[in-house]
């Protein structure tokens, strides 16, 4: 799907987001997608251990 997409139609894509979103917009745009990508890189690392936030057993210690 994506082979097919040349220069000519990245063009149009960028110039149909900018009118869609505006100038101004775009750095803020990127910002929360960079943001979202470093979150989710995060989360799928630490997939399958615990983290300090997280403890790997929630119930407390009762004895």
């Amino acid at each position: 799907m994506l082979q097919n997409l040349g220069g000519a139609h990245l063009l149009v894509i960028v110039f149909i987001v900018l009118l869609l979103f505006g100038a101004p917009k775009l750095p803020g745009l990127a910002k929360s997608l960079g943001q979202s990508m470093r979150i989710l890189k995060k989360e799928v690392r630490n997939d399958g251990e615990a983290t300090p936030d997280s403890p790997a057993d929630p119930r407390p210690d009762v004895r």
